[in-house]
């Protein structure tokens, strides 16, 4: 069987090393890293990512602030919440909860938010820096995919890596990100034609397409690198977009779902956090 790459104690190890240097820092300069979120609405999911964040902030012995707003709540109102975000000279970070509520525009606050403050990393020029090479805040789940292969000690240097998705979240920035490890890259979707003889000429597959078990044992070559990035929910149980027990022995490596990617994700977040926070002591 191949390696399982366990997001899950990856985390609790970076999260220690985040929170030592967190300490470190705070005596340093007299504050905590802070990180401000701002949900909109009642979906339950968000409500939980948010819970979770807020967790682990208080872990890693960061500040955090909640703001959490009615359904109901305008544009205006949201925008103007993030001006004061921006312009509060105690808040590092700020992350607004996607998805917001139909009636307002999420580029718009996306757009809204200062660029180093980002910490998610969606705003349009940390993404533009991102695939010009200058310093930039990487968006998290890629920036826990990629953590999980240097841990790993996966050589990426001419190797071909095929990802199989094209957000603006993970698909495109992960792609950029392994580009500039030297890897070949593919970008394959939904729409791929003959996706099983792309999957077979890979050394390396990021699968992020959102279909559950997608990926079969046929479509994997012995000694793949899998990273499935998938969350899908199958008969009241979440999966990947890998059928990870038919594939798990033809992988050289491969990420479980739950406990591979998805810890990654708020480790990340933190990690993204503590940067922002030490650019802005430091200036």
């Amino acid at each position: 069987m191949g390696q399982i790459i366990s997001g899950k104690e990856l985390s609790k190890t970076i999260r220690e090393e985040v929170k030592e240097q967190v300490i470190k820092l705070t005596d340093q300069y007299h504050r905590a890293p802070h990180l401000a979120v701002v949900l909109v609405g009642e979906d339950p999911a968000s409500r939980s990512y948010v819970k979770a964040k807020e967790r682990a902030c208080k872990k890693a012995m960061m500040e955090s602030t909640v703001i959490i707003k009615e359904e109901e709540t305008s544009e205006e109102e949201l925008l103007s919440i993030i001006n004061d975000l921006n312009n509060d000279q105690t808040v590092d970070g700020i992350l607004v909860q996607l998805p917001l509520p139909k009636h307002i525009d999420e580029d718009k606050v996306i757009d809204a938010i200062k660029l180093e403050k980002d910490v998610d990393g969606f705003h349009p020029l940390n993404l533009a820096y991102m695939h010009l090479g200058r310093q930039a805040i990487y968006p998290a789940t890629p920036k826990g995919i990629m953590t999980m292969i240097e841990r790993s000690n996966i050589s990426l240097k001419g190797k071909k890596a095929l990802v199989i998705g094209r957000s603006n979240i993970v698909g495109k920035p992960v792609a950029m990100m392994l580009l500039k490890e030297h890897a070949t890259v593919t970008i394959a979707h939904s729409r791929t034609e003959n996706l099983k003889a792309e999957c077979l000429a890979s050394d390396i597959i990021v699968a992020a397409v959102g279909r559950a078990k997608m990926i079969t044992e046929d479509m994997v070559k012995e000694g793949t690198v899998i990273i499935d990035v998938g969350v899908n929910r199958v008969e009241g149980k979440l999966v990947g977009d890998v059928d990870f027990d038919a594939v798990k022995d033809k992988a050289s490596y491969i990420t479980p779902v739950p406990g591979g990617v998805g810890p990654m994700t708020i480790t990340s977040l933190l990690q993204n956090t503590l940067e922002c926070y030490e650019r802005r002591v430091k200036q």
